[in-house]
C-alpha cells in the first residue's frame, strides 16, 4: 500500500513537469504492472519561413560568384614590361613606340656628333700645326693640299680676296673684307657643327609631356575599365595604372639622356668654334703678311 502511494506521488509531480515540455502525457501503467521504458520525446522542428528568390537576383548572384571563383585561377597577371606595352591601350601603344623611335634618334645623334666633332678637331689641330712655320697663303695652301678643313677654306678666301682687290685695295680694306670672309665661314662652319642639336633639345624638352599625356590617356581607360566592372579590387586595378605609368617612364628614358647629350655637344661645339677662330687669326696673320710683302716694293719704287 506504502509503495503504490509513492508511485502515485511521483506521477503527480510529473504531471506539471511535462506539461511545460509540450509532451503528451503517458498513459498510466496498471498497478503491479513492470514499469516500462522511458520512450525518446520527439522534438518539433521550426518551421521554415525562406521566401523564394526572384530570378533576376539569381542570375546576378550566380554571375558574382562563378567570376569570384574564376578569378583565383587565373594567377597574378604578367607585369614585364612587353606584357604591359601588349595589353596597354592603341593610343598609350603609339605614345609608348614615338617615345622609343625618340629614343632611338637620341642615341643615333649622340654616336654620330661624336665621331663628327672628334674627327672635326683631330683635322683641325693637325691643321694648324702644319702651317705653324708657313710663311706665305700660298705655302700654308700647298701643305694643306691634302684633306678639307675651316683652315683650308679660310686660307682659299683669303687668296681670293687679295686676288679681287688687286693692287688698287687698301691694306686695311683688303683685311676688312676678308675679315668678313672668315666670319662667314666660322658661322658657317658653326652651323654644320649645331646640326642634330635642336632635335636632342627638343626631345629632351617635350619627352617628358609626351611620356605624362600617354599616362594621363592611361589612367583614364583604367578608371573607366574599373567603373564597368564594378570592383576596386588590387589585382584588377593595378595592370592598368602600371601599363599608363610605362608610358612616363619611356618618355623619362627618351628626355634624359637627350638633355645631358645636348649639354655636353654644347661644349664640345665650343671648344671647336675656338679652334676655329684660332684658324682664322692664322689665316688672317699670313694675309697681313703678304700685303706687307706686295706693298714693300711699291714702295721702294715710290721712294726712289
Amino acid at each position: 500500500m506504502r509503495r503504490h502511494r509513492t508511485r502515485f506521488a511521483t506521477a503527480l509531480l510529473a504531471v506539471p513537469l511535462m506539461l511545460s515540455l509540450g509532451s503528451p502525457l503517458p498513459a498510466q501503467a496498471p498497478a503491479g504492472a513492470p514499469p516500462q521504458p522511458a520512450e525518446a520525446m520527439p522534438v518539433a522542428a521550426p518551421a521554415a519561413t525562406t521566401t523564394a528568390p526572384s530570378p533576376g537576383s539569381n542570375q546576378t548572384e550566380s554571375s558574382e560568384v562563378a567570376r569570384q571563383l574564376a578569378e583565383p585561377a587565373r594567377g597574378p597577371r604578367d607585369l614585364s614590361p612587353w606584357s604591359m606595352f601588349l595589353a596597354a591601350d592603341a593610343f598609350v601603344k603609339g605614345v609608348m613606340i614615338g617615345l622609343v623611335f625618340a629614343s632611338l634618334v637620341t642615341w643615333t645623334i649622340f654616336l654620330a656628333k661624336c665621331l663628327q666633332l672628334a674627327a672635326a678637331r683631330r683635322r683641325l689641330r693637325a691643321a694648324l700645326a702644319t702651317i705653324a712655320e708657313a710663311r706665305t697663303l700660298l705655302e700654308a695652301q700647298a701643305l694643306l693640299s691634302t684633306g678639307r678643313t675651316v683652315l683650308s677654306v679660310l686660307l682659299a678666301a683669303a687668296l681670293q680676296e687679295m686676288k679681287l682687290s688687286g693692287d688698287a685695295g687698301s691694306d686695311e680694306g683688303i683685311k676688312e673684307r676678308a675679315a668678313s670672309r672668315f666670319t662667314e665661314i666660322t658661322r658657317t662652319e658653326a652651323r654644320a657643327m649645331r646640326q642634330g642639336m635642336s632635335v636632342l633639345g627638343t626631345i629632351g624638352a617635350t619627352a617628358p609631356f609626351v611620356g605624362l599625356f600617354g599616362t594621363v590617356w592611361g589612367i583614364m581607360n583604367s578608371f573607366i575599365g574599373i567603373s564597368k566592372a564594378q570592383t576596386t579590387n588590387l589585382a584588377v586595378v593595378a595592370p592598368g595604372i602600371a601599363e599608363a605609368l610605362l608610358a612616363t617612364a619611356i618618355g623619362l628614358v627618351a628626355a634624359i639622356p637627350a638633355v645631358i647629350f645636348y649639354n655636353f655637344f654644347s661644349r664640345a661645339t665650343k671648344d671647336y668654334l675656338d679652334l676655329a677662330n684660332r684658324c682664322s687669326g692664322a689665316a688672317g696673320r699670313l694675309l697681313s703678311r703678304d700685303i706687307e710683302r706686295r706693298r714693300a716694293p711699291l714702295l721702294s719704287r715710290a721712294a726712289e
